[in-house]
């Protein structure tokens, strides 16, 4: 009779050689043996059972948190549903803390005396206030702002819990599961940060995983940083005709975008910036007194991030420069006023982590060969901090992401194949053996 395919993963494991005893802390760990060992476990094989068993409330999950407005800043309706989602899963001291993070603890059979695992999600969208959200259905997609990044992260941390849960999987270390705020955009990572640097767990972090990615096969173990600019050019404005002659700072505004442009970049590390976002101006029949440009600039490496922040600034002050010396400033120059409104660090986790050596393992015992990325996540903040971090999948297959015509997959094999990896990587993170 033919296995089904939920449990041909923990069936293949279970009949490969044992992993071998590392009584010696010095011995490497051998991580394709540990991957091996926790599959045929029958605690695990019930909790695989389980995900499947549940993946229509999965499903459930991520249409009624996708329909819990989040956007940047007010994620408190959502935050607050997650909570008692939280209380709900059996999860110990659930509390929403000052920065507006959902925290939940299932505690380990060390006593707290060990490090902290951190499983999390972002509970934040890059949608504004008042966006319609309505999840609907096309076969195995579901469409609507917002609900692959990050609702289906949310529900299948939910999805993961519920499974350890029932089964009564016990993990030597603590695992903390976390919804955080402030992800996307300008909450620039504050939500981690807190839980990082203010916390009531602060300092106990010892790995980190969030629960952020869409793949079949890749996980991220490269932390692309970010600076992000907000620049107001100022000037004494006037009329378009008779006032012709004077400075503009529209001018210098345009002449530091293509100073910009102009800025070479090496093509690995990738490095990108662009120029996003203008406004200002009253009329158009006035030269401007005030305009405005954001621009985001991007790498997998803080040193050729720095060298375009260093390039970027110079062409401002070279334009506001040019821009006074080509027309009158009798009534004033044009000024330039720079605020950085985003600083996400680079980082990375290296290839030969545990954390990454187990991932690896397995997908690579599901018989997918595991694919490394880099990107902009919560784990970002992990990794420059020294913490090893990587960041998982929530789904196989979805796109359109932070579009209004965004979709996530949810055909039952494929997404419970992502779900189980995500589970016994983090078992494996956590100690279970």
């Amino acid at each position: 009779m033919k296995m089904p395919p939920l449990l041909a993963f923990a069936a293949a494991l279970s009949t490969l050689a044992p992993v071998s005893a590392a009584a010696d802390p010095a011995t490497p760990t051998d991580h394709a043996g540990v991957v091996r060992a926790i599959a045929a476990r029958p605690q695990v094989k019930a909790a695989i059972a389980e995900l499947d068993r549940t993946h229509d409330q999965w499903v459930a999950d991520i249409i009624a948190l996708a329909e819990i407005p989040s956007p940047p800043f007010k994620e408190s309706a959502r935050a607050r549903a997650y909570a008692e989602r939280f209380r709900a899963a059996g999860l110990a001291d659930v509390e929403i803390d000052a920065e507006g993070n959902v925290t939940g603890l299932r505690k380990g059979t060390g006593g707290g005396s060990g490090k902290l695992v951190v499983v999390s999600a972002h509970m934040d969208t890059v949608f504004p206030e008042g966006t319609p959200i309505k999840v609907r259905r096309e076969g195995d997609r579901l469409f609507a702002p917002g609900v692959g990044d990050d609702s289906a992260g949310l529900a299948t941390q939910l999805s993961l819990i519920g499974a350890i849960e029932k089964v009564g999987i016990r993990t030597p270390d603590d695992i903390l599961f976390v919804g955080t705020v402030g992800e996307e955009g300008l909450g620039d990572l504050r939500g981690v940060r807190y839980l990082f640097n203010k916390g009531r767990y602060a300092g106990r972090i010892g790995a980190f995983f969030s629960i952020d990615g869409t793949s079949s096969a890749e996980f991220t173990i490269g932390g692309v940083g970010s600076k992000r600019y907000r620049v107001t050019f100022t000037g004494p404005g006037g009329h378009s005709f008779g006032a012709f002659g004077l400075v503009n700072p529209l001018s210098a505004l345009s002449q530091s975008v293509v100073n910009l442009y102009r800025i070479p970049v090496p093509a690995s590390p990738k490095t990108t910036y662009s120029a996003s976002v203008v406004g200002g101006g009253t009329s158009v029949n006035a030269i401007p007194r005030e305009v405005w440009l954001e621009v985001d600039m991007r790498s997998e490496s803080a040193d050729a991030l720095a060298e375009v922040e260093r390039g970027f600034l110079a062409g401002v002050r070279d334009a506001v420069d040019a821009e006074n010396a080509a027309r009158s400033t009798k009534e004033g120059p044009v000024k330039a006023d720079l605020k950085l409104v985003g600083d996400r660090p680079a980082g990375a986790t290296a290839k030969d982590s545990d954390i990454v050596r187990f991932a690896a393992a397995a997908y690579t015992a599901a018989g997918i060969v595991p694919e490394y990325g880099a990107g902009s996540t919560d784990s970002n903040v992990a990794m420059s901090l020294g913490i090893p971090a990587i960041t998982i999948a929530r789904a196989a297959e979805g796109g359109r992401g932070h579009s209004l015509d965004e979709w996530i997959g949810v055909a039952r094999e494929p997404a419970v194949r992502i779900r189980r990896l995500d589970l016994v990587t983090i078992l494996a993170v956590a100690g279970y053996r």
